[in-house]
């Protein structure tokens, strides 16, 4: 999936209009349509911007991830990380046995 059609998606998904988009990070509305039209690419920094206003990873943004990872998840991740060792292995574990949980019922419901 391009850049322009990955963008669309996030947008129309977080209800977000071009003009809003725009607005939020600096550029005027018709340059939005133009990268959703793949007719240019955003810069680096403009990229880094449209996706932190969409709230998502710039890697999913320009296709380098098939995921969409919401940034607070991500930051979640990141205070894990910084916890202590043993604080760090017992929010795991509650974590593996919640998503378990989860599956089972998934599939149970199936």
């Amino acid at each position: 999936m391009l850049f322009g059609e990955r963008l669309v998606l996030v947008r129309k998904k977080k209800k977000i209009s071009q003009d809003e988009l725009a607005k939020t990070i600096g550029v005027h509305a018709p340059v939005i349509g133009r990268y959703e039209r793949n007719e240019v690419k955003p810069s680096i920094d403009v990229a880094t911007k449209m996706a932190v206003a969409l709230g998502v990873s710039l890697d999913y943004l320009v296709g380098f991830a098939d995921y969409e990872l919401d940034n607070s998840i991500t930051q979640k991740i990141l205070d894990i990380q910084k916890l202590n060792d043993e604080d760090k292995t017992t929010i795991l574990k509650t974590m593996d046995a919640l998503i378990r949980d989860a599956k089972a019922r998934k599939t149970y419901a199936s």
